[in-house]
């Protein structure tokens, strides 16, 4: 035989691999050989393996050791290690009956391996399933077993739906029903719900009974012009290619709205289905969307990123504190396991949904809608911030409608312009300067050969030298550049931290503080001292100067309770002593400084700062506006880009806002 005659060493290699391959899937002796298979051996290949056998070669693979393997192979759906018949594809057949349960962890053990009743040849495995169905439910463990068999000497086992579950056929299939658990609240000052569910009406195009293409066609073209899209013909396209039942929505609106949208009149159009159902909403549209963020189907991302916690169809968080904190706002929805055999559902295991939990935030209902409503004709990005200086809550952040859905209340870095002065008075009151400390207060001063000047308009009367309460209130910015001398930069930043400007660490909400630089010199430097050059600061920043000042130390941002934030303290923190002259300072200002307008506002005494800051190239260069306050336990900043002056853009802001708080 050709066989016989081959050379050796290809005999060899041969009989190295077969013997390797047979190994792997017995995991026993590396040359194992069933005797059908034997007696068709060349008699050159059969001697040594008959040697090999009588020098103690271990006896092949057990029943118990396929049922391992089957067992593997029922965990991870693949059938790469077990020998499987009565399906010429198992994994596929599996994944068929298990649906949507194939995604879920499981674990398969062996149990007890017996002899079954069918004799010698066969055995039965008990095989144990753990199924992992969510964080907070039960496992779901269910018992079944395996038939096995040997043939050829080699055991075997068989395919069959109760493998999975004894009362599986193969007509059946496995259907995973999740209930969605019911989502926390926002809730805010004083316990006000502000995120609530709240009743909505979809509307939208049901295909199923809109008739033909033609006349669905011309229904969503109806809707959408009657809704005031811009481009009705992309809703068109969007219905069009969805399925053939498919419901498409148009929008979305809220109950209380419904009468201005035309709902009652939607509802007769053809093929307009009007539904109605219930989503978490803040109290109108607007109300700190850009804080709060939005809720909707979960995105692929998201799913992906859940690691199984979130599936198709999920409701979720998709921005702001929403996304931020959706995990614990979001719940976990609750599991029923259904086999469905010819048309006929049975609940095989069900675990209850646990209920998110509400988020408890500091937002004051009436201050961030009267914010809202302050800012709803600016145009440019504006904002206003509240903050209660006793204990840091913020009460308002409000973004107005020219911020184009920023965050410029939180997360928008301007320069302070003048408001910084407090910053830069803390730090010559730190060199020995007092209010009542006579300064220089210049029309101009010159800085390594630049000239810095005051404002337009700077009343001549508070020129030369004043006491330095009286440069502050005037906001003489000679005045502040002529500390150059004794406050340096790293004095500067020291007195801005001390503030909570500029302020590090661990946020329980997007909040940018500011920067300060340690290093400038020279103009640069001299910019700084006036609130402008490299300096910068957030609205919600200049707040907790306010505040800080209000309240005598260092007052820290909070917005979310339970989830405080971590700021670094700063090296040189706030004092009683600091905070009296401050405090006294910033009263100047509206007593006979440029914020005497605020004098007549209703409650305690306001304590004030304006602030205009420039930048750009441009002749007269761009201005932003600024203002920042405090009456008695509530500090306020205002901001407007692109404003004229601080007292004439921002100043009427912060006076509507301090009358609209006080009643």
């Amino acid at each position: 035989m050709a066989s016989i005659q081959a050379p050796f060493h290809l005999i060899a290699s041969v009989t190295r691999s077969s013997a390797s391959r047979i190994a792997s899937r017995t995991h026993a002796c590396p040359l194992r050989w069933h005797p059908r298979r034997v007696r068709y051996l060349p008699s050159a290949i059969f001697a040594p393996l008959l040697a090999l056998a009588a020098a103690g070669c271990a006896p092949g693979p057990s029943p118990a050791d396929e049922a391992e393997r089957l067992a593997a192979d029922l965990t991870d759906g693949t059938f790469d290690t077990a020998t499987v018949v009565d399906s010429e594809q198992p994994d596929e057949a599996l994944a068929a009956l298990l649906g949507a349960l194939a995604e879920k962890p499981r674990t398969v053990e062996v149990g007890e391996v017996t002899e079954s009743d069918a004799g010698g040849e066969s055995r039965t495995a008990e095989l144990t399933w753990t199924w992992d169905l969510g964080d907070d439910a039960e496992p779901w463990v269910v018992e079944t077993t395996a038939r096995l068999e040997q043939v050829d000497g080699e055991w075997v086992s068989h395919w069959s739906p109760t493998l999975v579950h004894p009362d599986a056929a193969e007509t059946s299939s496995f259907r995973l029903v999740r209930t969605p658990a019911t989502r926390g609240d926002i809730v805010g000052a004083d316990g006000q719900p502000i995120v609530t569910q709240r009743d909505v009406y979809d509307i939208g195009i049901d295909k199923a009974n809109s008739g033909d293409a033609a006349a669905t066609q011309a229904a969503a073209l109806d809707l959408a012009t009657r809704l005031g899209f811009e481009d009705p013909a992309a809703y068109a396209d969007r219905v069009a290619g969805a399925g053939n039942a498919a419901y498409v929505i148009a929008i979305t609106v809220r109950k209380e709205e419904s009468v201005v949208w035309g709902v009652p009149t939607l509802r007769t159009l053809p093929g307009v289905l009007v539904r109605e159902r219930e989503t978490p909403l803040a109290p109108s549209a607007t109300f700190a969307r850009e804080i709060l963020g939005t809720v909707g189907e979960a995105t692929a991302e998201i799913i992906e990123d859940s690691g199984g916690a979130i599936s198709l169809g999920d409701h979720v968080g998709l921005s702001g504190l929403q996304r931020q904190y959706d995990a614990e706002l979001r719940g976990v929805p609750g599991a029923t396991v259904l086999l469905r055999t010819d048309d006929t559902d049975d609940e095989l295991y069900s675990a209850p949904g646990v209920d998110g939990t509400d988020l408890e935030i500091t937002l004051d209902v009436p201050l961030q809608q009267l914010a809202e409503e302050i800012l709803t004709p600016i145009g440019p990005a504006s904002a206003i911030v509240a903050i209660q200086p006793s204990t840091g809550h913020v009460l308002a952040a409000a973004s107005g409608p020219g911020s184009g859905g920023l965050r410029t209340a939180t997360l928008g870095l301007y320069p302070p312009g003048s408001t910084f002065k407090i910053a830069t008075a803390l730090a010559a009151l730190r060199h020995g300067v007092s209010p009542d400390t006579p300064v220089e207060c210049p029309a101009t001063i010159t800085v390594n050969g630049r000239q810095f000047s005051n404002y337009p308009g700077y009343p001549a009367g508070s020129l030369g030298t004043v006491p330095f309460r009286e440069a502050l209130a005037q906001s003489c910015n000679t005045a502040m550049i002529g500390q150059a001398g004794a406050v340096t930069s790293a004095d500067l930043a020291s007195a801005a931290a001390a503030l909570g400007i500029a302020a590090t660490g661990s946020w329980a909400f997007p909040y940018a503080s500011g920067s300060v630089p340690e290093d400038s010199t020279g103009t640069e430097h001299a910019a700084n001292l006036i609130g402008q050059g490299k300096v910068l600061a957030s609205p919600m920043a200049m707040a907790g100067v306010a505040a800080s000042v209000a309240q005598g130390s260092t007052v820290t941002p909070v917005l979310v309770l339970g989830h405080g934030a971590e700021a670094d303290a700063p090296g040189s923190p706030l004092t009683a002593e600091e905070a009296a002259d401050l405090q006294s300072m910033m009263r100047e200002v509206v007593l006979s400084g440029t914020s005497t307008f605020l004098q007549d506002v209703p409650g305690e005494p306001v304590a004030a700062k304006s602030g205009t800051a420039q930048y750009g190239t441009t002749d007269p260069p761009l201005t932003n506006a600024w203002m920042i306050a405090f009456q008695g336990d509530l500090a306020v900043a205002v901001f407007v880009e692109l404003g004229e002056y601080g007292t004439a853009t921002a100043g009427p802001l912060l006076e509507a806002f301090l009358r609209g708080a006080a009643g």
